[in-house]
């Protein structure tokens, strides 16, 4: 159906085109049928008079063609004329190339014929852009039956509607608004200066007294005004002839979207610092901001906050900072509204302050100027626990750090030092070379002790608990802490006589004595007494001191205390950090209070520091008190009778990643008379026992380790040898064990770096077991 009426269209357009050149075809036409009639050859004439009546035909059906096409138009006139001939509403109807074919009445009267005969030629001093205008409603009309548009035009706005009659015929309307009768008259009156622009920010209109405020009519709104979003109710500036002036905008929506726009005079108001009382007295940080930044006013809550005295109107960049941007880009935002309200925290931009507040800025508009308000809330306390959060993910992390470089260190030191032990067995005391391996042993173990600082600090240390008199500890200590402490410092012991027992590693307690000594012993530069006391106490209840929470029960403490230079406060909250230190450069790792916090943190007890400058400090050590039980004493009774010092018999397996500590380790256990075996990984290791003849007495493996670990395999082999006894070792901390370990009978942890004798040991107290 489609096709036929493009091809009815196609024909009728054709037609009318060939319709003013008829006469081409007329001519030859009555020429052939002049020679048809004249011609005495019979052939001539009757080829000239079927030519002559083929060109008179197609003249008679181009101009049927014709008559046809103009007999729809000349219809759908008749009916629109019927229709719309007396409406009130300029009509036209228009051919798809917008050529005018019927006007009604009005349309005659209000558009004149010398305009043109197309619709866009005689629309082109009503509005701007006819044709695009035109051509658009024309596709909507097409694709939808219909469509409209209102447009701005100089009389006010025209609603401009549109139908198609046909696929090539279409109806127009025009529907002309004239707001408010003599406006134009009215406007140019008013003393107020008046604007008139479209949705584009396009000047429309401009009254006398605009263009006498401006100097000239403008063409846009964005060169009378700074903004370039305008709010109805809010103080402006304008660009006057004489310089900016400031002005209340008033704005009226008028029809067919445009604006009116009116500027009112504002008044001067002195400097802006009245305030309501309900505004001074409200419990909540308030302080208003000028546009440009400058405070107008504060109520008392926020110059008690900000310590601002009630003349005191800084600007908002001084008197926050730490945004991690400009602070007035931050209030020009919110004026402007690019960013929803947000609260930020900042600092308060004073001299020797650590005040935080918590800023939120929300846009206003007092008495026609748009400022920003300020709600205030002190943040301080929430900074401060932030800090000690970020501080305690820190220490976390160099915690994890030092445990993974300690465990590299390990394996390191676990081979020289038992290659060295191997060296010494070939050499007695008067080789040249006995001195140098003594050396290089000496000085493996002073490594292996600062590794095991890193271990204590990140506390994944190995200990050994056991139940211990600390009055037993200290009496033992006495000879070696006065030869530390020097002869310009005396060292005063005053013990509790009902102190109870602890569980601790009894190594690593005097290490945390030896440095908590030697650090007070280097505070007092002129000399003077260190006492270490001890004190039997009882917390009937959980205790609050400092951040931490004491829980209630028996406690032995320990207190260190001298009359040194002390610490500075800044130091203070820092001092069990690793590298930390008071000395000057040079004179100490950082790393004795670090190892200190960490073994009585690890032994479950607390630590304290009390100093002020000048006065010296005083370190409390809190143990809880851990009385040994009958089983346990009758056990270390048994096992201190056990004898390890037979010679080795048995069948060993080694699985050791670690290519040296497993050349050492075999040529240590093979030394001491056992037969060793060796596997460079779990899975090797479980390949050889397979063969069910082999014999194993004692595993002896590594816990971490390429794919298979350690505890993995071991369970999987005890399946088809549950007799066999295991010792593990590791570079880590046994506490990384544990949980494996209690799952696996029979089985001892020894911790890397391990000598030949510990490795022998160890190893026969599982035979002999």
């Amino acid at each position: 159906m489609i096709k036929a009426l493009e091809f009815r269209r196609s024909v009728a357009h054709t037609a009318r085109g060939l319709g003013a050149k008829l006469w081409l075809l007329l001519a030859p036409a009555v020429a052939c049928l002049v020679v048809s009639y004249l011609s005495n050859d019979i052939g001539i004439r009757q080829n000239a008079a079927v030519a002559g009546i083929t060109f008179a035909a197609l003249v008679v059906l181009i101009r049927g063609l014709v008559f046809w096409s103009d007999r729809g138009d000349r219809k759908r006139a008749r009916n629109l004329e019927d229709l719309v001939g007396n409406d009130a509403t300029p009509c036209f109807s228009t051919d798809e190339l917008g050529v005018v074919l019927f006007l009604n009445t009005a349309a005659k009267e209000r558009f004149a014929a010398d305009e043109g005969n197309t619709l866009a030629s005689r629309l082109t001093d009503h509005f701007a852009s006819p044709s695009s205008v035109l051509f658009r409603l024309q596709n909507r009309a097409r694709n939808l039956g219909a469509a409209r548009e209102d447009v701005v035009t100089r009389r006010g706005h025209t609603r401009l509607s549109v139908h198609a009659l046909a696929p090539d015929r279409f109806l127009w309307r025009l529907e002309e608004f004239v707001d408010r009768p003599q406006a134009g008259r009215g406007a140019e009156m008013l003393s107020l200066p008046m604007l008139v622009a479209n949705k584009s920010g396009v000047v429309l209109f401009a009254n006398e007294a605009s263009r006498r405020l401006l100097g000239a009519r403008p063409k846009r709104l964005d060169r009378v005004f700074s903004s370039p979003v305008l709010r109805s109710g809010e103080e402006v500036e304008v660009a006057s002839a004489d310089g900016p002036v400031r002005a209340i905008l008033a704005e009226v929506t008028g029809a067919g979207d445009r604006r009116e726009i009116y500027l009112l005079p504002v008044r001067e108001r002195p400097d802006g610092t009245e305030m309501v009382a309900d505004f001074e007295n409200l419990p909540i940080a308030l302080i208003k901001f000028r546009a440009d930044g400058s405070m107008r006013s504060a109520n008392a809550f926020a110059r008690d906050l900000t310590k601002l005295g009630s003349d005191d109107l800084p600007v908002i960049h001084d008197l926050f900072e730490g945004l991690g941007r400009s602070v007035t880009d931050w209030m020009d935002d919110v004026l402007a509204e690019r960013v929803n309200s947000a609260a930020e925290v900042m600092r308060l931009h004073r001299e020797g302050s650590d005040v935080y507040v918590q800023v939120a800025l929300r846009r206003i508009v007092d008495n026609g100027r748009p400022g920003v308000l300020a709600i205030l809330q002190d943040a301080t306390a929430l900074k401060t626990l932030e800090a000690q959060f970020a501080q305690s993910q820190k220490m976390q992390a160099i915690g994890q750090l030092a445990g993974g470089i300690a465990h590299d260190f390990n394996n390191l030191l676990t081979a020289i030092s038992g290659h060295c032990d191997l060296l010494l067995l070939r050499h007695n005391q008067n080789d040249p070379e006995y001195a140098d391996l003594v050396q290089i042993h000496q000085n493996v173990n002073r490594a292996a002790s600062l590794v095991g600082q890193l271990l204590a600090f990140s506390r994944k240390q190995t200990l050994k608990p056991e139940h211990i008199d600390l009055q037993d500890v200290l009496s033992d200590m006495t000879h070696l802490l006065n030869r530390l402490v020097g002869e310009r410092v005396k060292l005063s012991l005053s013990h509790a006589t009902d102190l109870g027992m602890i569980r601790a590693d009894k190594r690593q307690l005097e290490q945390v004595l030896m440095n908590l000594v030697v650090n007070a012993r280097d505070a007092m530069s002129d000399g003077g007494v260190i006492r270490v006391e001890t004190e039997a106490l009882t917390l009937d209840q959980d205790t609050q001191r400092e951040r931490v929470s004491l829980p209630a029960g028996a406690y032995s403490v320990i207190r260190v205390i001298d009359e040194g230079c002390g610490i500075s406060e800044d130091l203070l909250q820092k001092i069990f950090e690793p590298f930390v230190t008071t000395k000057g450069v040079g004179k100490g790792t950082g790393l004795g209070l670090s190892t200190v916090y960490g073994i009585v943190k690890q032994s479950g007890g607390f630590v304290f520091v009390e100093s002020e400058v000048g006065k010296g400090s005083i370190f409390t050590l809190y143990f809880p008190v851990n009385e040994p039980s009958a089983e346990a004493k009758l056990v270390n009774k048994k096992s201190a009778s056990v004898q390890l010092n037979k010679p080795g018999e048995g069948v060993v397996l080694l699985v050791e990643d670690e290519a040296p500590v497993r050349a050492f380790a075999s040529r240590a256990l093979r030394l001491r008379g056992y037969t060793v075996l060796e596997a460079e990984n779990a899975e090797a290791a479980l390949t050889m026992l397979e063969d069910r003849s082999l014999e194993i007495d004692v595993f002896v493996t590594d816990v971490v380790m390429p794919g298979m670990d350690g505890p993995a395999w071991v369970r999987e082999a005890l399946r088809e040898r549950p007799d066999a006894r295991v010792v593990f070792v590791s570079g880590y901390a046994e506490d990384c064990l544990s949980e494996n370990q209690a799952r696996i009978p029979n089985s001892v942890f020894l911790p890397k770096p391990f000598s030949l004798n510990d490795l022998a040991t160890v190893v026969q107290g599982q035979m002999v077991h």
